[in-house]
């Protein structure tokens, strides 16, 4: 018998409501314009459900998002945009963007008001901390909690990994930017970032790591990655400034981290307490990219923080339309 046969002779049942709760949220791929650029995002869950707003990192895009998202939208409107100079969202050349960290946080607020997104929780990771604590800094009615995985504000927090970034920002020279070309914005490296600090490597998906070195690969992209390196600096200036916002603000924190990070280590996680007393500290035995590893112990953790500080679809007030 074949599939068609199968089909007209079989009358399915649609699902009832006991079956609605096994049912995947579908994710949908957009672009909004903002800020001169055609930022790309992915979006799932219902319209007028409280917003989390997931922030990626170097050298990825929302695809690391690809097993949250759809584990968050049951409960949640979950939006996952890729930062100017990764992923899909293009810039264009007459545009002339500056790649700085302060631009990338001007881009996402403008963002976040195309899509007429007036609260949010924040899921900050890597590259998407620095650009989402300067969003909270400025709007911190908007912001109704953070989780920070490896998402760094700590001068404690950075590894020994940073070494040849660090020998970067005080020496800016052809020599030292070449040097993390060749070492850091490779394929190997790429891979290793996301294998390292993880007991079983083979566990860590292919796809993940293989499309963003072919992302990375792009005419220009490499000088683009360059350039937020050196910026990166202006982060670790602004960490006081971070922290007067939590001490300032309070706003409820999740620090879910994979202990085994060489760039963002676990003293970092624990600094969030220091400002922030009640914040909630959770490490996972993996590295750098632990969605890739603990997807479903991230997605729990978030969910159980969210509920205990009050943001649950049944109280959300959030809404985003497109």
């Amino acid at each position: 018998m074949s599939d068609a046969t199968s089909q007209t002779g079989t009358k399915r049942a649609g699902p009832s409501q006991d079956d609605a709760r096994f049912q995947i949220p579908f994710t949908s791929i957009h672009r909004v314009q903002a800020d001169g650029l055609q930022v790309f995002y992915r979006a799932a869950g219902e319209a007028n459900a409280p917003v989390v707003l997931l922030l990626h990192g170097f050298p990825t895009s929302s695809f690391m998002f690809r097993g949250l998202i759809p584990r968050l939208a049951i409960d949640y409107r979950v939006i996952a945009p890729d930062l100017p100079g990764f992923g899909f969202t293009e810039v264009p050349p007459e545009r002339k963007y500056p790649y700085s960290f302060d631009q990338l946080a001007f881009t996402i607020d403008a963002f976040t008001q195309a899509l007429r997104i007036d609260r949010y929780a924040i899921y900050v990771f890597d590259y998407g901390a620095p650009t989402g604590f300067r969003l909270a800094m400025a709007h911190p009615d908007r912001v109704t909690a953070i989780v920070s995985q490896n998402g760094n504000a700590y001068e404690e927090g950075l590894g020994e990994a940073w070494g040849p970034i660090r020998k970067y920002w005080a020496a800016p020279t052809a020599e030292n930017r070449d040097i993390l070309r060749q070492s850091v914005l490779t394929a190997g490296g790429t891979r290793w970032q996301y294998t390292h600090g993880v007991a079983n490597p083979e566990s860590v998906s292919p796809e993940s790591y293989t499309l963003d070195t072919a992302l990375l690969e792009r005419p220009g992209n490499k000088e683009i990655q360059l350039d937020l390196f050196l910026d990166y600096a202006s982060n670790v200036n602004l960490y006081p400034k971070f922290q007067e916002y939590f001490r300032n603000s309070k706003p409820p924190l999740l620090a879910v981290w994979g202990k085994n990070d060489p760039f963002f280590v676990p003293a970092g996680a624990e600094a969030f307490r220091k400002d922030l007393p009640s914040a909630k500290v959770q490490f996972l035995d993996t590295g750098h990219f632990a969605l890739e590893t603990h997807v479903v112990e991230i997605a729990s953790a978030m969910k159980q923080f969210f509920e205990a500080n009050g943001i649950s679809s049944r109280r959300g007030q959030s809404t985003v339309t497109q």
